[in-house]
C-alpha cells in the first residue's frame, strides 16, 4: 500500500518573543496559520529499510533530511521493523520562514504511523514531533492555532476566512538562529495583540486580521536585511490589505480578500530576482491538515 501526502506550509499571523528561556530557546506566542502551498511526498512500504529521494531544491537525502529523521525516529520508538521508500517532491521554498522541513516531517509521521500501522494519537505524534522541531506540532494540528512555549505548546482557534496570500522569498536566505541571537527586545516597537487576532478571525474581519499583524522579530530581519522592508512596502503598493514577515524569515506575505485578487496583487507586484507564489488560507475542519491520498 503507497500513501501520497500534501504537507501544506505555514506563515505567523502574530510572533511574539517574551524572553530567553533557560534551555537557551526563546519563549514565543503567536498564531500561526497553514496555507495552500504544499510539499507531495509518496510513501511505499519495504522490506527493512529507510530510503529517501528529493526532487526540487537541492535538499539532502540522507539523516539530515527531516523526512528521513521523522520516518526513522517513529520507526525507533515504536520498534518497527518494516522499512520505507520516500519520494519527496519541493515546492514550499527552503529556509523561507514557512516551516517546509517541518511541514514535511510532520506529513512522514502521520504517513507512516498509517502506513505501519503503529496506532499513536495524533497526540503522541505532536510530542514525538517536538523532539525534532518546535514548528512540528503545529504542523500536525494544521489551520489556525495560537502557539506557545518554543512553539511546541499549540492550542486550535476558530478557522480563519479563506483569504488570498502572495508569498514573496527574496533571493537571500537568513538564518533562523542567527535572527534570534540578533534579537533585542529594544528594537521591536510593536507588539502583538493576540487577542485582537482572534477576534478578527472569529469575526471574519479581513481588514482587521490585516490591521493586527506584527512579528517581532522582522525589525531584526529588516536591520539584517533591508531589502524585506522593500518587498514589504512593493507588496502594498500592489494592493495587499496587510504584510509581514513570515517566521523568523525572509519571505514576506500580503493578504487579500480572495484568490482572484492574490493573483491581481501578484501580476503587478514589480518583482526582480524574487519568488512570488500565489496560494491562500487553509481553513478546513479535519483533524490533520496532512492530507493522505
Amino acid at each position: 500500500m503507497s500513501i501520497k501526502a500534501r504537507a501544506r506550509a505555514k506563515i505567523n499571523l502574530t510572533l511574539e518573543v517574551l524572553g530567553k528561556r533557560p534551555d537557551g530557546y526563546h519563549e514565543v506566542e503567536m498564531v500561526m496559520q497553514s496555507i495552500e502551498l504544499h510539499d507531495y511526498l509518496e510513501f511505499s512500504p519495504t522490506p527493512g529499510k529507510i530510503t529517501l529521494t528529493v526532487e526540487g531544491d537541492g535538499l539532502p537525502a540522507g539523516a539530515q533530511n527531516l523526512v528521513y529523521r521523522a520516518a526513522d525516529l517513529l520507526r525507533g520508538h515504536r520498534g518497527i521493523r518494516q522499512g520505507a521508500s520516500i519520494h519527496l517532491k519541493k515546492y514550499i521554498p527552503v529556509a523561507a520562514g514557512l516551516a517546509g522541513g517541518s511541514a514535511d516531517a510532520a506529513a512522514t509521521l502521520i504517513a507512516l504511523n498509517k502506513m505501519w500501522g503503529t496506532g499513536l494519537s495524533l497526540l503522541d505524534l505532536m510530542k514525538l514531533g517536538e523532539r525534532l522541531g518546535s514548528d512540528i506540532p503545529f504542523c500536525l494540528l494544521g489551520g489556525t492555532a495560537l502557539a506557545r512555549g518554543r512553539g511546541e505548546r499549540v492550542e486550535r482557534l476558530p478557522a480563519c476566512p479563506g483569504l488570498g496570500v502572495v508569498l514573496v522569498k527574496p533571493p537571500f536566505g537568513l538564518s533562523t538562529a542567527h535572527v534570534y541571537q540578533s534579537y533585542k527586545r529594544e528594537v521591536s516597537v510593536d507588539k502583538p495583540d493576540h487577542r485582537g487576532m482572534i477576534n478578527a478571525i472569529e469575526k471574519n474581519d479581513a481588514r482587521a486580521i490585516c490591521s493586527h499583524l506584527v512579528n517581532m522579530l522582522e525589525p531584526v530581519a529588516i536591520q539584517l536585511q533591508p531589502a524585506i522592508s522593500v518587498i514589504k512596502e512593493k507588496l502594498r503598493q500592489a494592493g495587499a490589505l496587510g504584510v509581514l514577515m513570515s517566521g523568523s524569515g525572509p519571505t514576506v506575505f500580503g493578504l487579500t480578500p480572495d484568490l482572484d485578487t492574490a493573483h491581481a496583487v501578484a501580476a503587478r507586484y514589480n518583482r526582480r530576482d524574487e519568488q512570488v507564489i500565489v496560494t491562500n488560507i487553509l481553513n478546513t475542519n479535519d483533524k490533520a491538515y496532512i492530507s493522505c491520498d
